[in-house]
């Protein structure tokens, strides 16, 4: 797909998963996310956002909103490079949520959680490695919203 035009259908339904991304709630979600989610464990993740906390709420409504719109990435329901280009905060996401994968997949008993927002990282790391050298290695360095350990914001 990258050497094809996106379609004006692809288009519009980027620009509605974006609207939807200003919705408050969401939007606290993510912020809250951003500022507080570092995790080693799964046991990391349930003492920062155990279940049915508000900070639980707030993990799921993140994950959840990325999956779904990774699984119209993962469907070619959008255009790759497009979103690839602009839509980078997915890859910040699974590169937090990577640890607490393998044992949530084990204890839900659900082997494809998460996988949309995976397989769509996996291609994001292919495609960014193509198209921008050198790039990968910065995210290496922090993680993929800039910062360091334990939040702290990484300047060049």
């Amino acid at each position: 797909m990258p050497d094809k035009k996106p379609t004006h259908e692809q288009g519009q339904l980027q620009l509605q998963l974006y609207d939807l991304r200003r919705e408050a709630k969401l939007r606290q979600a993510r912020d809250w996310f951003t500022q507080n989610y570092f995790v080693d464990s799964f046991e990391d993740s349930q003492r920062i956002a155990p279940f049915g906390s508000q900070e639980g709420t707030y993990l799921f409504m993140v994950l959840g909103y990325w999956e779904q719109a990774c699984a119209f990435l993962n469907h070619g329901l959008l255009h790759d490079q497009l979103f690839f280009e602009t839509s980078g905060e997915f890859f910040g996401v699974w590169d937090r949520v990577k640890p607490i994968v393998p044992k949530a997949r084990e204890m839900f008993k659900q082997k494809l959680f998460l996988s949309n927002l995976e397989k769509a990282a996996e291609r994001f790391e292919e495609w960014q490695k193509k198209v921008s050298a050198g790039g990968h290695a910065r995210v290496d360095e922090t993680d993929a919203f800039g910062k360091g350990e334990k939040g702290q914001r990484v300047t060049n």
